[in-house]
C-alpha cells in the first residue's frame, strides 16, 4: 500500500488510528511502476466491465449464509464461509498470461498486516481458515468465483476493488458503493470463534429477531416480548457505527471478547455518549419511559441519526439492546434474568443489612442493595485468553452500574468460571459472582457502636436464573450454569474458591451470630390488583413451652425494581401473645388510597416486617416484594395474514382506576408486519375505552409478533402482544 497517508508521531512512524468503519480513502486506480512507454495503451490489457454479486435475498450467497433476513440490498456474508461474484471483462480471460485479484479494504488507513486492506489471491483450491478466491467458471467474458474470507476476519463493511497486473503496474477498478459487501460473525463456522454446533440454538440466539424478557418478582415472574428487530433496514449500520462512536480500533472488531466488552460500554451512555441513558428517578420528562419502549429498532435508529443518546432505559431496556447488537453482528446472544439480584458495593461478597435496635432497617448504614431481579446477556464464544474450559456462555451486562477499568460495563465473564468461583480471571468475575452467589446478612447497629449479626440467609440470592427457551416463549431455568445447588459440597468448595482470591473482605461485626430462636415468623402478601385493598397476613408459630410477647411491626414502601425505597406508604406496629406451642396470624390490611398515589415505573410494593420477643430479646425479619397485577393492551388484527396483504391492527386500552390517566402515550411494534409507531392520546377517563387502528403489510412470512406497551403520568409497564401466523404469498 502506499506511503502517502503516513504521519510522525513523536519521533516514530506510525499510522493514525484506523477506528472508523465509515471513513474511507479512495484506492489510486492505477498503481503504474513507472512512466508507460510510448505507444503502449493500458486498454488493450484486461479491463473490468462489471462486477456482479448475487446479493438479492433469493440468491444464494444470502440464503447459504443466513443472511437473507436483512432488509438491505448490499451483500452480507459470514466469515470462513465461501460466496459467489462474476466479473466480466472486456474479452475473454486467458489464465496464463492475464493475472488479476480482488481486494476488500476497510477504514481510511488499510494496512495488509492489520486485516484492513486483503488482497485475496486467485488459488487453485481454496485453503480452510484463509482468504482465497477460486476460479469456478471461465465462458466468454465472464469468470465467476467462489472467495472465502478468512474466519477470523474483521466484522464490518468492506469496499470491493478488482485489481489487475499488468507489465506496468496495477489497474484498479474504481470505488462502487453497489460491491460493497458487509462481513459478519458466522456461527456455522467451526474455526470462528463463535461457533456454535446446534441448529436449534443457532435459530434462537442468533436468527429470532423476536425475545421475551421475564421481570417482576421470584413469586410473581411476568414476561414481555421485545423486538429486537437485528434484520430491520438500517439496523446493522447502526450497530457498526455504535464502534465507530467507540473509537474501537478496526483491527479488533474480528475478536468476540473485544467486540462485546465495547458494547457493553457503549450500549449505556455513562461516560463515552453511548446508546442510552440509564434512569431510575421516575422522572422521564425529556424521554421515553423505560417500560414504553417494545424493542430496540427505534432507539438504535434514533441514536445513529441523532448521534446522541436516547432517553431513558433500564436494565430489561439495555439487555434488549444490546442483545440486538450482538445478533446482527452474528455473535450468539440472549438476554438473561436473575431473581434476588446483588448489587455489592462494598466488594465483600455479601449483602448486609443493617438494622436499628427496635428492627428497622438502618437506610444510613446498609449501602448494598437487592434488586427483585436484573437483565444482563450472555454472548456466545471461545476464550482462548483463559485455561481450557472457561468458553461457551459469557455474562455481558450493558446496565451502568460499576466501573471496570475506567468505564461503566461488564464482562464478558466466563458463566463456568464463575459457578466454580474461579473469579480472578477477567472481565468482571467477582461482580457476577457476587449478583448470583452473595450471602444476605442482618445485622444490628446497637447503640454503643457494636455489630451484632442476627442472621444469615445463604439461599435469597440468586434465587432464580432464567431466559427465554428455545423455539417458544416460556422460561429456561439456567440456575445450574451459574451456581451449584445450595448446601452441596461443590457450592462450598466455589465459594471457598473464590474467597482463596480474595474476593471477599474481613466482616466487620462483633460477636456471633445468635442462636436460632424458638420462634418462626413468615407472612404471605395476597394477590394485589391495581387501584384495589388486599391483604397482608403474619403468621407466628411458637416451638417451645414458653410464653412470649412479641412486638411486631410492619414496614410497606414503594421501591424501585432495583431494591432502593422511594416512600413508606404503610407502618403498622402490633403486639402478639404467643402461647406455648402454637402458632397466631395477624391480618394487615393495605388500602388502595394508601399507595395509588406514589407508583413508580414499576408497582412494586415491598414489604419488611420485623418482630421482637421481648423476654428473650430475639429478633426476627423477613422481607418480600409484591407485584401488583396491571391491565393489558388488548391487540386484535383483520384481513388476510398474508405478505403483501393489507391487514387492518386495532390496539385497545381502558382505563381501570378511578382517577383520570393523563398524556397517555400508546406504542406499537411488530418486525416484519410494520415499523414501530406510537400515538398519543391527552387523557383517559375511568372506566373509559380508547381504540387506535394502524394498516400494515406484512413482508416476512412465518410466526411473528405485534407488540404494544401503554405509558402515562400515573399507569405505566402495561403491555399487550398478539402471536399471527404469516403466510407466504402464493406464487402465480
Amino acid at each position: 500500500m502506499s506511503d502517502t497517508a503516513r504521519t510522525t508521531f513523536g519521533g516514530r512512524r506510525a499510522m493514525p488510528p484506523n477506528n472508523s468503519n465509515a471513513a474511507e480513502d479512495e484506492l489510486p486506480t492505477e498503481e503504474l511502476l513507472g512512466l508507460v512507454p510510448r505507444g503502449v495503451n493500458l486498454e488493450d490489457y484486461l479491463t473490468v466491465t462489471d462486477v456482479h454479486l448475487f446479493k438479492e435475498k433469493w440468491d444464494s450467497n444470502k440464503i447459504d449464509h443466513h443472511t437473507d433476513k436483512y432488509d438491505n440490498s448490499k451483500l452480507i456474508v459470514r466469515r470462513g464461509q465461501s460466496f459467489y461474484i462474476q466479473i466480466d471483462f472486456n474479452r475473454p480471460y486467458d489464465p496464463k498470461k492475464d493475472f488479476f485479484r480482488v481486494e476488500y479494504v476497510i477504514g481510511r488507513y488499510p494496512q495488509e498486516n492489520k486485516g484492513t486492506y486483503i488482497p485475496v489471491p486467485i488459488v487453485s483450491k481454496l485453503q480452510s481458515g484463509k482468504w482465497g478466491a477460486e476460479v469456478i467458471m471461465n465462458e466468454d467474458r465472464s469468470v465467476r468465483l467462489s472467495v472465502q474470507p478468512s474466519p477470523e476476519c474483521i466484522v464490518g463493511k468492506f469496499r470491493m476493488y478488482v485489481a489487475v497486473w499488468t507489465p506496468y503496474g496495477i489497474l484498479r477498478t474504481r470505488r462502487n458503493p453497489e460491491t460493497d459487501t458487509y462481513i459478519l460473525f458466522n456461527p456455522w463456522c467451526e474455526e470462528d470463534a463463535v461457533y456454535l454446533d446446534d441448529e436449534k440454538e443457532r435459530e434462537e440466539y442468533v436468527l429470532n429477531d423476536i425475545g421475551v424478557i421475564f421481570y417482576g418478582d421470584f413469586n410473581d415472574i411476568k414476561s414481555r416480548s421485545w423486538s429486537y428487530g437485528q434484520f430491520e433496514d438500517g439496523i446493522l449500520d447502526a450497530c457498526l457505527y455504535v464502534m465507530d462512536k467507540a473509537q474501537m480500533d478496526l483491527s479488533g472488531r474480528g475478536n468476540p471478547i473485544k467486540v462485546s466488552r465495547v458494547g457493553s460500554a457503549m450500549i449505556n451512555a455513562k461516560d463515552d455518549q453511548g446508546v442510552i441513558v440509564g434512569s431510575w428517578d421516575n422522572v422521564y420528562a425529556y424521554g421515553v419511559p423505560p417500560s414504553a419502549w417494545t424493542g430496540s429498532v427505534d432507539i438504535l435508529l434514533e441514536y445513529r441519526s441523532s448521534e446522541n443518546p436516547v432517553q431513558y432505559g433500564q436494565c430489561w431496556v439495555f439487555a434488549g439492546v444490546f442483545n440486538t447488537f450482538l445478533r446482527c453482528l452474528g455473535i450468539p446472544a440472549r438476554v438473561i434474568t436473575n431473581y434476588f439480584s446483588a448489587h455489592d458495593n462494598d466488594a465483600n461478597l455479601q449483602m448486609d443489612i443493617f438494622l436499628e435496635e427496635d428492627g428497622n432497617v438502618s437506610s444510613k448504614l446498609t449501602k448494598d442493595s437487592v434488586w427483585n431481579y436484573h437483565c444482563w446477556n450472555e454472548a456466545w464464544m471461545t476464550r482462548p485468553d483463559l485455561p481450557v474450559g472457561f468458553g461457551g456462555w459469557q455474562a455481558v451486562d450493558s446496565t451502568p452500574q460499576e466501573n471496570s477499568d475506567g468505564m461503566y460495563r461488564c464482562g464478558p465473564a466466563s458463566v463456568q468460571a464463575v459457578k466454580h468461583g474461579h473469579v480472578c480471571f477477567q472481565f468482571d468475575a467477582p461482580f457476577v459472582f457476587a449478583e448470583v452467589n452473595s450471602d444476605l446478612i442482618y445485622i444490628t447497629a446497637k447503640k454503643d457502636g457494636t455489630h451484632m449479626v442476627e442472621s444469615v440467609d445463604a439461599t435469597h440470592i440468586g434465587k432464580l436464573i432464567v431466559t427465554k427457551q428455545i423455539g417458544g416463549d416460556g422460561i429456561q431455568d439456567i440456575t445450574d450454569t451459574y451456581k451449584f445447588q445450595e448446601g452441596q459440597e461443590e457450592e462450598r468448595l466455589a465459594l471457598e474458591t473464590a474467597l482463596m482470591y480474595g474476593a471477599r473482605k474481613d466482616m466487620k461485626t462483633e460477636g456471633v451470630v445468635k442462636s436460632r430462636s424458638n420462634v418462626n415468623m413468615d407472612f404471605q402478601v395476597e394477590n394485589a390488583v391495581l387501584g384495589k385493598d388486599f391483604k397482608v397476613t403474619i403468621t407466628f408459630q411458637n416451638n417451645s413451652p414458653n410464653r412470649y410477647n412479641v412486638t411486631a411491626y410492619l414496614s410497606g414502601n414503594i421501591t424501585f425494581y432495583t431494591g432502593v425505597s422511594k416512600t413508606e406508604f404503610k407502618n403498622e406496629t402490633f403486639d402478639v401473645v404467643l402461647e406455648p406451642f402454637s402458632f397466631k396470624q395477624k391480618e394487615v390490611l393495605v388500602r388502595a388510597g394508601e399507595y395509588m398515589g406514589q407508583l413508580l415505573e414499576q408497582a412494586f410494593l415491598h414489604f419488611f416486617v420485623t418482630a421482637r420477643i421481648n423476654e428473650s430479646k430475639d429478633v426476627l425479619a423477613k422481607q418480600k416484594s409484591t407485584v401488583l397485577i396491571i391491565p393489558k393492551v388488548i391487540i386484535k388484527v383483520r384481513g388476510a395474514a398474508m405478505v403483501g396483504s393489507d391487514m387492518v391492527v386495532t390496539v385497545e386500552f381502558t382505563n381501570p382506576l378511578k382517577e383520570t390517566l393523563q398524556n397517555v402515550w400508546i406504542y406499537l411494534d411488530g418486525p416484519g408486519l410494520l415499523k414501530p409507531k406510537r400515538k398519543m392520546f391527552r387523557e383517559i377517563h375511568p372506566n373509559s375505552t380508547v381504540q387506535w387502528e394502524e394498516v400494515c403489510r406484512p413482508w416476512v412470512s412465518g410466526p411473528r409478533k405485534l407488540i404494544a406497551s401503554m405509558t402515562s403520568d400515573s399507569l405505566r409497564h402495561v403491555y399487550g402482544e398478539l402471536d399471527l401466523e404469516i403466510q407466504r404469498r402464493p406464487s402465480a
